[in-house]
């Protein structure tokens, strides 16, 4: 991802946090990453999405790696395959629908289910040819009631993903293997999750599970395991959740239980034959016959994420950490992107702030902004800009890191590197673009979410 002047760059920062809602959804906007369409519609500015085209990038490598294959399935549908399955009804009251010039009826399909039965007809045969797992990425829509910004609204990104099997065995396989797919996906770009199971009876089969982020306002109420490498969580649409509490024992690890809100930002479902059985879906088994093959379903909220992150891990304007980003006010947080083995999601990896960009500190930090490759770094180059305002922008916007050419610089040849934690280090202008490349997204780790010491989720114990 390339990196920008600030005086050539769309960046519609502000001091002053807009009524948007919640204090998260005023800060994204104060921060300049999303503008508001009206009642559950936003659209991204260059900020926002750079943030979304690198927890997008992060999430289809994660597809890449488990061997799933990508496809495109068209939004707009007729309501034939949803009826055939039973959920145009059951979810008529948050789907979009209309009628064509023809009069027949169709919908803005809020998840593809049916249609990736229908493309996979007629193209997978045998069972030689599972199992299989295809993907996508793009906008889904639905009727909801908006609420919390991206978290809930009638237009949103989602990387969804169907998986074909001849057997239940072969099913729960590559249901364990996406999940611990979306776990190292969490870990990597830096959000906090439990996973709970649950029941849900629009999308039918025998198992699914949520991986709900625990946040201040979010849109349940979820019981979690405070250990870091414990993913016990039960929300209160989940069973067993009367039988726990706040300061419980886990029962799975038996560390302390705490209570907060959660969000939903992820969800994987086995669904047996449900589809496949009602839209004729076949394949020639192994012993000569045909059978219905058994599926899976997996989905991230994009959007989600992005916001979600922000609630967990915005700071005041004074470097606190906030805990959700809810409680100190929109007009006093900062965005906080967190970094990761991985990297970071953050817009730009790394600022390089002059303190007057008209001198000698001008032309160091030019040299510096060439020789990082003009890559995801922002160059405070625009002189009607103060140093303070440079500074409140970069910490604003949630820059990981702040390559400072000043004083020190005039005194002993390097330059400051002060990251968003408060740690500040001297640094020679020709370390700076390894220094800084940490903060890169996907830096430290290989392009299938391991380490670079090789750990996979299993690994860490999921």
């Amino acid at each position: 991802m390339t990196g920008v002047r600030r005086s050539e760059a769309l960046l519609a920062t502000s001091r002053e946090a807009p009524d948007a809602g919640t204090d998260a959804t005023a800060l994204l906007r104060r921060a300049g990453l999303i503008r508001d369409f009206g009642s559950g519609l936003y659209g991204f500015l260059p900020t926002g999405e750079r943030v979304l085209r690198k927890v997008r990038a992060r999430i289809e490598a994660a597809m890449d790696a488990v061997g799933a294959q990508r496809v495109g399935l068209p939004a707009l549908q007729y309501s034939g395959d949803w009826r055939a399955s039973g959920r145009w009804e059951s979810f008529e009251d948050e789907m979009f629908t209309l009628e064509n010039r023809d009069g027949q009826a169709m919908c803005l399909a809020p998840s593809h289910e049916e249609g990736a039965v229908r493309l996979l007809d007629g193209v997978v045969r045998s069972h030689d040819d599972l199992p299989l797992v295809v993907y996508q990425v793009g906008e889904k829509y639905r009727d909801d009631h908006a609420r919390n910004g991206l978290v809930r609204c009638k237009a949103f990104e989602m990387k969804d993903a169907y998986s074909v099997h001849a057997s239940e065995d072969s099913l729960a396989a590559t249901y364990r293997e996406l999940r611990a797919a979306y776990l190292r996906v969490f870990d990597d770009v830096g959000l906090d999750v439990a996973v709970v199971p649950v029941d849900d009876d629009v999308m039918g089969g025998a198992a699914s599970e949520e991986f709900v982020a625990p946040v201040a306002d979010g849109s349940d109420r979820l019981v979690r395991c405070t250990a870091a490498d414990c993913r016990f969580g039960r929300t209160a649409e989940a069973a067993g959740f009367g039988a726990v509490a706040a300061g419980d024992a886990c029962p799975d690890c038996g560390d302390r239980l705490a209570a907060s809100e959660g969000i939903e930002v992820g969800h994987v479902f086995q669904l047996g034959r449900r589809y496949t059985e009602a839209l004729g879906l076949t394949v020639d088994d192994a012993e000569g016959g045909e059978s219905h093959p058994t599926m899976g379903s997996y989905g991230i909220g994009i959007t989600r994420v992005v916001q979600t992150l922000v609630q967990q891990r915005a700071v005041d304007a004074a470097g606190a950490a906030d805990g959700a980003g809810e409680s100190a006010g929109g007009d006093r947080l900062d965005c906080r992107w967190p970094v990761t083995d991985w990297g970071s999601v953050a817009p730009y990896r790394a600022a390089i702030v002059p303190l007057d960009y008209e001198g000698r500190h001008g032309a160091v930090a030019d040299e510096l902004y060439r020789a990082c490759g003009h890559e995801d770094v922002l160059l405070y180059d625009d002189p009607d800009q103060s140093i303070g305002e440079r500074f409140a922008e970069s910490a604003l916007l949630g820059v990981p890191a702040k390559v400072v050419v000043g004083n020190h610089y005039d005194e002993t040849g390097e330059v400051e590197l002060e990251r968003a934690d408060g740690t500040t280090e001297s640094v020679s202008p020709a370390a700076v673009p390894d220094v800084v490349a940490a903060f890169a997204a996907g830096g430290g780790a290989t392009g299938d979410g391991r380490t670079d010491d090789g750990r996979t989720g299993e690994d860490r114990g999921y």
